[in-house]
């Protein structure tokens, strides 16, 4: 098995529960996997990746100088040194000294293989490193570095030995912007075992929203879905993360006479596991915001439907191929008169329909989506690489 190196920007990061997974998972199916942290974040994070971070290579630690033992290879150093000069968004010394640490780190460690989350910073240093070391190299687009900030994409597509994408629709337009571009599809998986299947209790009769607090997760939407409801009617909103627009749906919340909708703030994904099963449903209105950042394949979705809490959600990007008809309830993105039928449809529903229904989204999820299928399905695509 390939030995692997995962060069992590910002690591560990709250909502980024994939990346820990991933690793973790990447070493259940016999990969020797070192993180190497550009920079280590402080702050809340999940507990298993704060563990993973204490433990990890650190770049900061790295040796300085351009010591003789390391000698790239002729090929690969003309290769890093034409990214280095044509690429637009970096310091080209700082890029080209950082990554030749970085490379010889790969050198001593026997690192096989570099992989990056996100195509940015770190994606252009594993590029330059890679090619130093001699190795190969890939990384994840996720949705914001390809639709808001893209940093030298074209580039860096076509300059990667592997580019992953986390759902068909990245994936299609990915291939668009660089047609050449090596590409796998590999969703973001989860691990059903860990979500307990609710039970038939009476649910708490509240919504769940859970994200960061910014303009593609349509918090707005839900907000005025629910205020078209007669007080009489309308269910809770619990609202658990954090984000710049925070103050401005606690403004619009108020405003619409919403006195049931909580900010709970951020919470670690153990809450979850422990709380969400007593929801009503989790409500996920993803869309496009106005800088074109979108959400590709959020876990929320599929961790709501391993535990049997029904999902109210968007016909949008990753989700569409999550979630179905026999699985959730899906509606237009930017839709909120959609999205209040939706929320009827939901609590009108009845006990068998319902049964049925989140049965279906637990196998789904199970047969589709795990941690492991995802997890064989990348380590498959580094071994198929040659050096």
């Amino acid at each position: 098995m390939k030995r692997l190196a995962y060069l992590l920007a910002d690591f560990p990061v709250l909502s980024e529960t994939f990346i820990g997974n991933e690793i973790r998972a990447m070493r259940q199916k016999g990969h020797e996997v070192l993180p190497l942290l550009m920079s280590l974040r402080e702050g809340l994070a999940q507990p298993e990746d704060r563990l993973l971070a204490e433990t990890a290579d650190q770049l900061r630690d790295l040796p300085h100088g351009f010591e003789a033992m390391f000698r790239p290879p002729v090929a690969g150093l003309s290769r890093a040194l034409k990214f280095v000069m044509v690429q637009k968004r970096l310091p080209r010394a700082s890029l080209f000294y950082q990554s030749f640490r970085i490379a010889r780190f790969f050198r001593e460690r026997g690192i096989d293989h570099v992989h990056a989350h996100f195509a940015g910073g770190a994606a252009a240093h594993a590029l330059v490193a890679a090619r130093l070391a001699g190795i190969t190299c890939s990384f994840v687009c996720h949705g914001h570095d390809v639709y808001a900030e893209p940093e030298d994409l074209p580039l860096k597509l076509a300059s990667a030995d592997l580019v992953v994408a986390v759902c068909g629709d990245l994936a299609r337009d990915i291939a668009m912007i660089a047609p050449a571009a090596r590409l796998v599809e590999v969703p973001c998986g989860i691990d059903p075992d860990r979500f307990r299947f609710r039970d038939q209790a009476t649910p708490n009769g509240r919504l769940l929203f859970i994200g960061r607090l910014v303009a593609q997760k349509g918090i707005d939407d839900l907000i005025t879905a629910l205020a078209l409801m007669p007080p009489d009617e309308r269910p809770a909103l619990d609202i658990v993360g954090d984000g710049p627009l925070r103050e401005t749906l606690s403004r619009q919340a108020q405003a619409a006479g919403l006195g049931e909708v909580q900010f709970l703030g951020p919470k670690p994904a153990q809450w979850l596991v422990e709380n969400g099963p007593r929801y009503l449903a989790l409500v996920a209105p993803f869309k496009i915001a106005p800088d074109g950042a979108r959400d590709t394949g959020p876990l929320v979705v599929k961790e709501a439907m391993a535990m049997g809490l029904p999902v109210i959600s968007t016909a949008f990007m990753g989700v569409k191929e999550t979630l179905d008809c026999e699985t959730g309830f899906l509606v237009p993105p930017a839709d909120p008169l959609g999205l209040h039928a939706a929320l009827r449809l939901a609590m009108q529903q009845g006990p068998l329909s319902r049964t049925r229904m989140l049965q279906a989204a637990r196998e789904r999820v199970a047969r589709h989506f795990s941690l492991s299928a995802s997890a064989d399905r990348l380590s498959a695509a580094f071994q198929g690489l040659q050096q």
